[in-house]
């Protein structure tokens, strides 16, 4: 539905099964009508065009890639704010943690997130679904150098904060008095890289209970966002 509502988004193909055409909602019944060309088709003809083990809910469409962003465009997305935030993911290869990611800053008002072109996902039906729409609106800035990334938000004016559970202060500690964020998440497994750490000014950490040892990624940085987005908001 976030896709057909995007005017950015090209839909070259709407499909979808029988039962769901009889049984969609009201307002999106009326999205799904203002595209016009749709194709009705049998459960196994639209499972046929759908990764195996796709969960697709009777509806899929082909869609033109949306506009790639690049570093540079972050003056322009954050222009107007006195004060921002932008996300950036160390490596986090699970499209399900970067959808949820993506969801959370929709939810939270981060600008984009900025991820390396290697060894992270590329948008598939599965990250799009687990970003619950966000994909149309949060910008996904692919980079081929990190480390060089967050050198230009440096330049940008950002404060960079990984996060770290070793920190010695919690972010919200770590956030005072910055106008403008670059929060840093790294991997699921292994957390910031050596050469990211380095480039950060400073670490910050969630005050969880000692019962724990670290949270999922996508956990983390929802929590994360809210800290930011309100104390951002009090700056």
């Amino acid at each position: 539905m976030a896709a057909l509502q995007n005017p950015k988004r090209k839909i070259k193909r709407l499909v979808l099964s029988k039962s769901k055409s009889q049984n969609l909602g009201d307002e999106a019944r009326d999205i799904v009508n203002s595209f016009g060309q749709i194709e009705i088709v049998p459960p196994d003809q639209l499972h046929a065009l759908l990764p195996e083990n796709a969960i697709h809910q009777g509806i899929a469409v082909q869609a033109n890639p949306l506009h790639a962003y690049d570093i540079e465009d972050i003056p322009k997305l954050t222009e107007n704010q006195s004060s921002c935030s932008v996300a950036v993911l160390d490596q986090v290869t699970d499209p399900h943690n970067v959808g949820a990611i993506l969801r959370s800053a929709a939810a939270f008002g981060v600008a984009a997130v900025i991820i390396p072109d290697r060894h992270s996902p590329p948008i598939t039906g599965v990250l799009a679904r687990s970003a619950s729409g966000a994909v149309e609106t949060v910008p996904l800035i692919r980079v081929n150098n990190l480390a060089r990334a967050l050198d230009k938000l440096e330049e940008f004016g950002f404060w960079r904060i990984g996060m770290d559970g070793t920190a010695d202060q919690e972010l919200d500690d770590a956030v005072k008095g910055a106008a403008k964020v670059a929060l840093i998440l790294g991997s699921e497994g292994k957390g910031l890289r050596r050469l990211t750490a380095e480039k950060c000014d400073l670490m910050g950490k969630l005050p969880i209970s000692s019962q724990i040892e670290s949270l999922n990624v996508s956990n983390a940085a929802a929590i994360a966002f809210y800290e930011m987005a309100r104390r951002l908001r009090k700056q």
